[in-house]
C-alpha cells in the first residue's frame, strides 16, 4: 500500500459563481478528522471570489498552492457559468496540480474538469438535474447520473451539494478506516453512509398521506441481515404485495430492494473486515451470503478487491 504522509493538504480551488455551501464542505469535514489533513481555499486569479449568493469571499491563497495539494477539490458553480471552454486562467491553475494528486469535484465542479480533458475516457456523475446537458457537452465521458459519487482512482466526482459531504467522508474512510470517517460524520452530524443514489431525489409526484413508505422494512431488514431475506418477506413485513412493495422500494431507495439487500450486506461485510479479524467464510455468514465464495464475488463486483485485499488495506490503518 502506498505510505500516506501524516497530514495530507487538501486546496480547495474556489471560482467565480461558487455557491457557498459547498464551498465549506471540504473544510468542514476534512477539519474535523483529528488533524489528518489541513484544508487551504485558493482562487485560480489570488482574487476574491464572487459566489452565487449576495456575498463574495476573500480566499487566502493564489493558484500556487495548488502544486503542494495531495487532495484538490473543485466545488460546483452557478449552472450559468458552465462551459466546455475553460479561461486560460483556470486552465493555468489547473495545470499546477501535481501528478499523483487526487482531484475532487462536486456537483457542477464536474463541467470543469470535463472540460480540462481529465474525464475523458472515465466513470463520473454529476447532478441528476444536469445530466443530459453534460452528455451532450462530454461525450467521451461515461457519465453515471444514478450515483452520489464516483471514486475512479485519481479522480473523484460527486452529485449535487451533500453528495461533497458524501465523498469526503469517503476518502478520509479510503485514507484511515471507518472509525475515523464515522467520528467525524457524528461530529459534523451527518449519516456515515447514505443508502441509494440520486434516483431518490428526483422530483416525482409525493406519495399520498395514507400511503405506506418502506423505511421501517428496510430497518427491520438491517437487524437481520444475516438472515435468508426474500423479497416476500419484505413485502410481508411491510404488508404490501410483491409488486407494489418493490415499486414503492424502488421510488424511495432509488434501487430494488434485492440490490440495496446486497449493497447493505457489502457494507456489512466491510466493517468486520476491518474491525474484527473473523475468518472470512464467518463474516459471509453473518452478513447473510451463503459461502465465502459468494462474498468475494459480491466485494470484487463494488469495490474491485478480495476481502483478504481489503483487510490488509484498512487493517493497516486502524
Amino acid at each position: 500500500m502506498e505510505c500516506v504522509r501524516d497530514v495530507e493538504r487538501v486546496v480547495v480551488l474556489a471560482l467565480d459563481g461558487i455557491y457557498p455551501f459547498e464551498l465549506g464542505i471540504p473544510s468542514r469535514i476534512f477539519g474535523a478528522a483529528d488533524g489528518r489533513y489541513e484544508v487551504l481555499t485558493c482562487s485560480a486569479g489570488g482574487r476574491t471570489v464572487r459566489t452565487n449568493a449576495d456575498f463574495s469571499v476573500t480566499v487566502e491563497h493564489g493558484p500556487e498552492v495548488l502544486r503542494t495539494a495531495d487532495i484538490v477539490v473543485i466545488p460546483p458553480i452557478a449552472e450559468a457559468g458552465v462551459t466546455s471552454e475553460l479561461s486560460a486562467e483556470l486552465t493555468a491553475a489547473l495545470a499546477l496540480i501535481r501528478p499523483g494528486a487526487r482531484t475532487v469535484s462536486i456537483c457542477t465542479g464536474a463541467f470543469i474538469l470535463a472540460a480540462a480533458g481529465l474525464l475523458d475516457g472515465r466513470r463520473a456523475t454529476t447532478h441528476w438535474q444536469l445530466a443530459e446537458q453534460f452528455r451532450r457537452m462530454f461525450p467521451h465521458v461515461a457519465l453515471d447520473p444514478d450515483v452520489l459519487f464516483v471514486d475512479d482512482g485519481s479522480i473523484l466526482t460527486s452529485a449535487g451539494a451533500a453528495s461533497g459531504v458524501d465523498v469526503c467522508l469517503h476518502l478520509i474512510r479510503k485514507d484511515h478506516g471507518s472509525e475515523l470517517a464515522n467520528r467525524v460524520a457524528r461530529r459534523c452530524v451527518v449519516p456515515p453512509w447514505r443508502d441509494g443514489g440520486q434516483a431518490q431525489y428526483i422530483e416525482q409526484p409525493v406519495p399520498g398521506p395514507s400511503a405506506a413508505g418502506t423505511a421501517a422494512t428496510r430497518h427491520w431488514a438491517l437487524e437481520r441481515l444475516g438472515e435468508p431475506l426474500a423479497l416476500a418477506d419484505l413485502a410481508g413485513h411491510a404488508r404490501m404485495s410483491l409488486r407494489t412493495f418493490a415499486r414503492r422500494f424502488n421510488d424511495e431507495v432509488g434501487m430494488s430492494p434485492g440490490r440495496w439487500l446486497i449493497q447493505q450486506r457489502v457494507a456489512r461485510a466491510r466493517h468486520l473486515l476491518e474491525a474484527s479479524d473473523l475468518p472470512v467464510d464467518q463474516i459471509a455468514g453473518e452478513v447473510g451470503f451463503a459461502t465465502g465464495a459468494s462474498l468475494r464475488q459480491h466485494l470484487h463486483a463494488a469495490i474491485g478487491v478480495s476481502p483478504q485485499a481489503y483487510r490488509r488495506t484498512f487493517q493497516a490503518v486502524r
